[in-house]
């Protein structure tokens, strides 16, 4: 069923890694452990196996099983969000499924990537998805990654349908929030999914973001959200401006080699990584480093 209070899904909610051991096999040790350090640290929703949780390197059986698990560690503390989406309509219906039987409090479907649809395959895909499963989803809009922008008068018409009760915009275009506010349904949640941005994203207007950052520093990420989302803007820019580095080198190679690498030297997780993704090369470990030094301060 569609969650009844939408306003459980904002602030700071974290785009969690799937820790591994060096044989590529999940590391469930750490992976509980990285829950409770969420949850711990404030941070207000849980995104599992979705772009950072290396969804992609995953088969449907890994997939289901994590969404599961994840669900029966965080025991409804926090809203657990259930990366779903597929380049395939039929699999993301699959996967979705998965998740409404978990228990997941909504789902996460990225553009179908590779295929390039149009706008009225995207439309179609959505709308095909939402009618199959009846539990709230969330459009995710990533066209550095998929190849395919979802735009706005599309997003407009996904709004409408009852159980799609947001987007997370991660183009990094500050216009679309109110281009998504002046179009699609009130109430319609906005999530950022681009880090740099994401503060500016919620002075605007905007309900939240889906972070990676919120990985390594979960605490001043949700102390950055509450500022932003309250208004309060010169606050939320002085909170985010000790980020804004780590922001950024968090993607000085594909995500989420860089995250999974500080993660793992700071001491959370392993260094595990699946291929086609390698561990973050040599020439970044310092600049991670002094990113988080800089935090620190």
């Amino acid at each position: 069923m569609p969650i009844n209070d939408k306003t459980m899904l904002t602030g700071s909610m974290v785009a969690l890694v799937t820790p591994m051991l060096d044989d590529g096999a999940v590391d469930w040790t750490n992976l509980d452990n990285l829950i409770e350090f969420h949850i711990g640290s404030g941070t207000q929703a849980i995104v599992g196996v979705g772009t950072t949780g290396e969804s992609a390197t995953l088969d449907e059986a890994e997939h289901c099983e994590l969404i599961s698990y994840i669900v029966d560690k965080i025991a409804g503390r926090v809203p657990f969000i259930a990366g779903t989406g597929a380049n395939s309509t039929s699999e993301a219906i699959r996967l979705t499924k998965c998740a409404e039987k978990a228990g997941s409090d909504a789902a996460l479907l990225v553009t179908p990537y590779y295929n390039k649809p149009t706008q009225e395959g995207l439309y179609l895909h959505y709308k095909a998805v939402a009618e199959a499963i009846s539990i709230s989803q969330i459009l995710y809009n990533v066209p550095g990654r998929t190849a395919c922008d979802l735009l706005p008068e599309t997003a407009a018409r996904l709004s409408k349908i009852d159980n799609i009760i947001g987007i997370k915009e991660a183009t990094g275009k500050i216009t679309r929030v109110n281009e998504l506010k002046n179009t699609c349904d009130t109430g319609f949640l906005l999530l950022s999914g681009d880090d740099a941005t994401c503060t500016e994203f919620m002075l605007a207007g905007g309900d939240g973001v889906i972070s990676v950052t919120a990985n390594v520093v979960p605490m001043q990420m949700r102390k950055m959200c509450d500022a932003a989302i309250k208004q309060e803007q010169e606050t939320a820019l002085a909170l985010n401006k000790p980020l804004e580095d780590l922001h950024k080198n968090l993607f000085c190679e594909s995500n989420p080699i860089p995250v999974k690498w500080l993660l793992a030297d700071i001491g959370l997780i392993h260094d595990g990584i699946r291929l086609p993704l390698t561990k973050l090369s040599a020439k970044y470990h310092e600049t991670l480093r002094e990113s988080i030094r800089q935090i620190q301060a």
